[in-house]
């Protein structure tokens, strides 16, 4: 996620025979939506893993649909394509990404996204359609609107954690109305030097973890109050990444030693979670303190042992684009998305702005998980998450 170039990376455009119930992960037909959104919990719960009956399939959604359920699309110009709009009313996506190039006005988006979500109400899931971009500030601003001021200058302020705030609250109402019930942001990176990968662009909010930590709680405290997810990334941390490591373009790796990892980088993830952040984004980075051989979104070290046993995240995982090129010599994008899928990650992100690219994941995921390649438990708790998530900012 950064400046404007190339329409095939999310960073250079930021200036059931698998044996699965659809209850059991939290799905039900939309003739049988009736009931009230639940409350929004003060705080992320552990999801229960269903057990006996409930995990034989019961209300015929196919595993394609069920994979869908786990991809967000993305698609080119100001006009939604009908295809997408087609795939979406038959349960075949879960989210949508919103790019500049998808905004000419507020009212224009606004309307687009109404669109989608007129088409998922056709879909045979009975839960809003995630629809995300990168509202971080500064810079990095999808819609036009706030936040004005980039992280970098709200790190530096008189007042940074009242001025982050301000910007998750203006962010939040700005997205709410537009109808976007996610935002990528906050960057929970610390950088590390001047003009380096983050700060070239004012996306970190400080090279002090501490600062960074109390500015990121504050955002996103102010921000899912307006009822729109927050999304902390990149984790375990882009902070140390010089201004030319960009894993959009190509692998990463990043040699920080775990005790400057996870005293630095992965500090203000303890906060966030507290404050009971919505979703983690994962880097595609290489840690070698962590997981020498995968990238950190393809590794169930990071993943699972890192992100949700040592900081006890219960949330939902989105991966960055799944297209990106620090995955290009590890697979085709559907390879790469059921390996990030049994690495422990529940959305899948295409950058591609190409429709038929986010179907393409579709069916990998669904033919992995029909074909007993995905564990059916683990695929059915990241349905559980992600669906919980959707029905809560209803």
């Amino acid at each position: 996620m950064d400046h404007q170039g190339s329409p095939l990376t999310r960073r250079r455009t930021l200036l059931a025979g698998a044996g699965l119930a659809v209850a059991a992960a939290g799905l039900r037909p939309a003739a049988a939506a009736g009931a009230a959104a639940p409350a929004r919990p003060a705080t992320p719960t552990r999801p229960t893993a269903p057990t006996g009956p409930e995990t034989r399939a019961g209300f015929g959604l196919t595993p394609q649909q069920l994979a869908g359920q786990r991809v967000i699309y993305s698609y080119p110009g100001a006009t939604v394509p009908q295809d997408l709009l087609d795939l979406i009313a038959q349960g075949l996506a879960g989210g949508v990404i919103i790019f500049g190039q998808n905004v000419t006005s507020l009212a224009q988006i606004t309307a687009a996204v109404q669109q989608l979500q007129e088409a998922n109400a056709q879909s045979p899931v009975a839960a809003p359609l995630l629809v995300m971009t990168d509202q971080e500030g500064g810079l990095v601003r999808r819609l036009p609107g706030g936040p004005v001021m980039s992280q970098k200058q709200i790190g530096e302020s008189a007042d940074p954690p009242g001025a982050a705030a301000a910007a998750g609250t203006e962010a939040g109402r700005l997205l709410r109305g537009a109808g976007v019930n996610v935002n990528l942001a906050p960057v929970l990176d610390v950088y590390r030097t001047p003009g380096d990968f983050d700060d070239q662009f004012q996306r970190s909010y400080s090279m002090d973890p501490d600062v960074v930590a109390a500015c990121g709680r504050a955002f996103i405290t102010a921000q899912q109050d307006q009822r729109v997810a927050a999304t902390a990334k990149h984790f375990p941390g882009l902070g140390p990444a010089c201004a030319d490591q960009n894993t959009d373009a190509g692998p990463v790796t990043l040699t920080t030693p775990l005790t400057e990892l996870r005293g630095i980088d992965e500090r203000p993830y303890g906060p966030a979670v507290e404050a009971g952040v919505d979703l983690v984004m994962v880097s595609w980075a290489v840690y070698p303190a962590l997981d020498p051989d995968r990238p950190a979104g393809l590794s169930p070290r990071v993943v699972q042992d890192e992100l949700r046993h040592r900081h006890h995240f219960h949330g939902v995982t989105v991966t960055d684009a799944i297209n990106a090129g620090a995955l290009t010599a590890l697979g085709t994008p559907p390879q790469n998305a059921v390996a990030a899928a049994r690495a422990g990650m529940d959305l899948i992100l295409d950058a591609t702005r190409d429709v038929s690219q986010g179907l393409a994941l579709v069916q990998g995921l669904g033919d992995a998980l029909a074909n007993g390649d995905l564990d059916p438990r683990e695929f059915r708790a990241a349905l559980h998450r992600t669906v919980r998530l959707r029905r809560n900012l209803a």
